[in-house]
């Protein structure tokens, strides 16, 4: 690897990983009323074309960041869906 691709998996493993806190502390809360489903679902929908695109040019920063983050934020959608349907019953 070059010191690009370095650059690229540092600060894709940086912006991916910060989502992990919002993912724990939604967990923790067992709640996720100030996300917005219109963000979830642009952001999922957005992150899954940045790994096509990555995918496409061949590109493992580009790749690895995007499929972690894709993970996260459906983990974030489902644990959202998961709390708002408990909390209507």
């Amino acid at each position: 690897m070059d010191i690009t691709t370095d650059i690229g998996l540092l600060a894709g493993a940086l912006t991916t990983l910060s989502f992990l806190p919002q993912v724990i502390r939604i967990y923790n809360r067992k709640s996720a009323t100030d996300l917005s489903w219109a963000w979830v679902g642009t952001f999922i929908a957005g992150t899954a074309l940045w790994l096509y695109y990555g995918v496409i040019i061949s590109s493992i920063p580009v790749i690895a960041a995007n499929a972690v983050t894709v993970c996260l934020t459906i983990t974030i959608a489902i644990l959202k869906f998961s709390y708002t349907k408990k909390r209507a019953k």
